[in-house]
């Protein structure tokens, strides 16, 4: 493989993982958030904020935290053939599908990214009673997207190493 590819995904992997890593404390702010809502709730005037905080701070969880998972493995795969396969055969398999998935994750990218720059330009606020700005999550859903969308091109090139008989 050339040695771009190979640095590619190194690079590629190595920032999926440290994202990936800083994502999980995001469950952290969840849970504190949502441990506000209950004492705000029993106690105090309940707060406007945190349904839609937590919704927010779930997002960006799920979004950032995608490509790590995608890099571990740890995603949902149906196994009744996929595990008897050879490792040369999973790699034909793969780089085909990994193709419809980088199709899908450059569309959801592209609408994103239009839906951010409307956010912008028109100072998009939420329908709720705290409106929050809508942008900033609009943004941290397209970086997870694109994440998501280096890390599936890494697969590919992952998979191609693996049929010309090379590891990365």
């Amino acid at each position: 493989m050339p040695r771009a590819a190979i640095a590619f995904v190194r690079i590629v992997e190595a920032v999926n993982y440290r994202i990936g890593r800083i994502a999980m404390y995001l469950f952290l702010v969840l849970a504190g958030v949502l441990l506000w809502s209950v004492i705000t709730k029993a106690f105090f005037r309940p707060a406007l904020w945190t349904q839609e905080m937590a919704q927010f701070t779930m997002v960006g969880y799920f979004v950032l935290g995608g490509a790590y998972s995608l890099m571990l493995n740890a995603h949902v795969r149906m196994d009744l053939l996929y595990g008897h396969w050879s490792p040369r055969r999973r790699a034909v398999i793969d780089s085909m599908t990994v193709l419809a998935l980088i199709f899908f994750l450059a569309v959801t990218l592209w609408g994103g990214v239009e839906s951010t720059i409307y956010a912008f330009e028109v100072g998009e606020r939420s329908r709720t009673v705290w409106r929050p700005y809508m942008a900033p999550i609009k943004i941290v859903i397209c970086v997870g997207v694109l994440l998501m969308l280096l890390q599936s091109i890494a697969f590919l090139i992952r998979d191609i190493a693996t049929l010309r008989g090379e590891r990365i």
